[in-house]
């Protein structure tokens, strides 16, 4: 994933950028004040779409009352306090708070329930910034798809080995992290029935 920034003369709060959102197709977020036009790779996108058809297929076969997308905008905060608007991969909603305003654009402010980034170049992101804000907002469980080993090694060991990392927020709003490699089955708070390896996720 590669991403282009649209300079503007101020930085931007969240309801600036979602007035300002650029007309044309694409992806975009609000970082450190910027719109940050987003790019990925088909690889990328195929690994998200394989994510988002399993999670609606959960869905669909338990009759859960989530809503499973990847054009969900959420606004976060940095430590420092300024408003960041991510676009995650793969978002999980409540139904319940989806459905409160569908009048709505897709901008949400309430924490979802899970959110799945798929981790590009720019893998401090995932690892670091999107953690913190996500963490920050609530968001019950975060998974990080490194199909590419591109974190460090003090994530992926040495040789570097691509995982599926789930973290999921515990009673204090902390987050605790559990790693899943080759045939390990995914453990997930949201869909506890789920039968899901990290190969699978990983070599989708």
């Amino acid at each position: 994933m590669t991403t282009s920034i649209f300079t503007t003369n101020q930085k931007l709060t969240f309801e600036q950028f979602i007035e300002q959102l650029p007309d044309e197709d694409g992806r975009y977020e609000l970082v450190n004040g910027e719109i940050v036009k987003i790019l990925a790779t088909r690889q990328h996108e195929d690994v998200a779409d394989f994510v988002a058809d399993v999670l609606r297929d959960e869905v669909k076969r338990l009759q859960l009352n989530y809503r499973v997308s990847d054009r969900i905008m959420i606004m976060t905060l940095t430590s420092e306090g300024r408003e960041q608007g991510r676009l995650p991969d793969v978002s999980v909603v409540d139904r319940t708070i989806w459905e409160a305003n569908r009048a709505a654009y897709s901008a949400l402010l309430e924490p979802l329930q899970l959110v799945v980034e798929v981790v590009s170049t720019n893998w401090e992101d995932d690892y670091v910034d999107k953690l913190d804000e996500y963490q920050r907002l609530g968001i019950s469980e975060y998974w990080i798809v490194d199909y590419l080993a591109l974190g460090s090694r003090s994530y992926l060991g040495n040789p570097k080995v691509p995982k599926v990392f789930v973290y999921l927020l515990d009673e204090g709003g902390v987050y605790q992290c559990t790693a899943y490699q080759g045939g390990d089955r995914i453990v997930s708070r949201t869909f506890p029935e789920l039968a899901l390896t990290a190969e699978q996720v990983l070599k989708a």
